[in-house]
Order: C-alpha cells, then sequence, then structure tokens
C-alpha cells in the first residue's frame, strides 16, 4: 500500500505542476482539487497525531506566503472556525522534527 501510495501522490503531484506550468490552474476541476485536498489534509493530520512529530506540510522553497496563506484561509473558511479557535490550535504544543 505505501509503494502505491507514493505512486499515486507522485502522479498527481507531476499532473498539478504541469497545470501549473502551463497556466491552466483554472482549469482544474473543483472536485478533483477538493477530492485531493480532502484527503492530503486528512493524511496530514492522522499522521501527525499518530506519530507526535509536526512537519512542514509543504515545500518551503517552492510555497509561497501568499499561496501558504490563500490556502489556510480557506481551510480556515471551510470548516468554520474563527481567529480565536485558530489561535487555541495555533498555540497549543507542538512536536515538531
Amino acid at each position: 500500500m505505501v509503494q502505491s501510495v507514493k505512486d499515486a501522490g507522485a502522479a498527481l503531484s507531476d499532473a498539478l505542476n504541469d497545470a501549473l506550468k502551463s497556466d491552466a490552474a483554472a482549469d482544474i476541476p473543483d472536485e478533483v482539487l477538493q477530492n485531493a485536498m480532502t484527503a492530503l489534509v486528512k493524511a496530514y493530520a492522522a499522521k501527525v497525531e499518530k506519530t507526535e512529530q509536526e512537519f512542514a506540510p509543504v515545500d518551503t522553497r517552492l510555497v509561497n506566503a501568499t499561496e501558504a496563506v490563500v490556502a489556510a484561509c480557506a481551510l480556515i473558511r471551510a470548516v468554520d472556525l474563527n481567529m480565536f479557535d485558530v489561535a487555541l490550535w495555533f498555540n497549543r504544543p507542538s512536536h515538531t522534527r
């Protein structure tokens, strides 16, 4: 199963990067991004909770501040959080690598 996840992740990453390079991000169906983000967010959270080891969820050399904030704000709005809720979670102790 781990190899199939690696293969699928590489294929998805390659396809999305190709879309970005050809300036076709707007053509990616919303449902495709929503399904991918849902699975990725759930997998990231499950791994962090299970291992108690937080790690950067993105390659910080490739994702800029604007991209990070756009995605973070969309996630916060999607699950109906407010800044007070976020502050409570943000200040909880983390286990970073």
